[in-house]
């Protein structure tokens, strides 16, 4: 049996005691100095850089091809870009449009959108639970069940219309002045 599987040498174990402490705090003061967004309740591109900042830190650590100054970098130019996007979304709403999804209706006045639902890929007991974890005891409670950006439901409770007005404008599914008080 080959013993490199479990032993190959001195050097690997050392380059890991030193490699993985160094990015650990190297990401860890990254993401203090990009700030909360990184951290957050992440969309698409927050995740995409979480992602890819672990992938990063765990080549740096383990392969001998991969050095902390390549790693450190990687991960600084992906927080950069993750910096540019969010810019460019919050001074552009058209590509903000592009780059972020939109918030879809999926409950209207207690009835499922049955077309929307699929459309997103969620399932009726998905909605059920969060329609649950609201402290409502059916769907048929729910004025309103929203998709959010960052795949998080957020229900309205039949009689609720303290939301109606502002906060619904930018849900992909919402008729025109349903419900909506001027």
């Amino acid at each position: 049996m080959d013993t490199a599987i479990f032993y190959d040498g001195i050097e690997g174990p050392i380059r890991i005691l030193i490699t993985a402490p160094v990015m650990y705090l190297f990401i860890i003061a990254s993401v203090r100095l990009s700030c909360k967004r990184s951290t957050s309740q992440m969309n698409n591109f927050d995740w995409v850089v979480t992602v890819a900042m672990g992938s990063i830190a765990a080549s740096s650590i383990v392969l001998d091809g991969v050095t902390l100054l390549e790693a450190a970098l990687a991960t600084g130019v992906l927080l950069t870009l993750l910096y540019l996007v969010t810019r460019l979304v919050i001074i552009s709403p058209l590509k903000a449009r592009v780059i972020k999804p939109e918030p879809h209706l999926l409950v209207l006045e207690g009835v499922c959108l049955e077309i929307t639902m699929r459309d997103e890929r969620v399932a009726s007991e998905e909605v059920e639970a969060a329609v649950r974890s609201a402290g409502l005891t059916g769907i048929d409670e729910a004025q309103r069940v929203i998709l959010e950006t960052d795949a998080i439901f957020s229900v309205g409770p039949t009689g609720d219309r303290s939301a109606v007005n502002v906060t619904l404008d930018g849900v992909a599914g919402m008729p025109p002045q349903s419900g909506r008080t001027t």
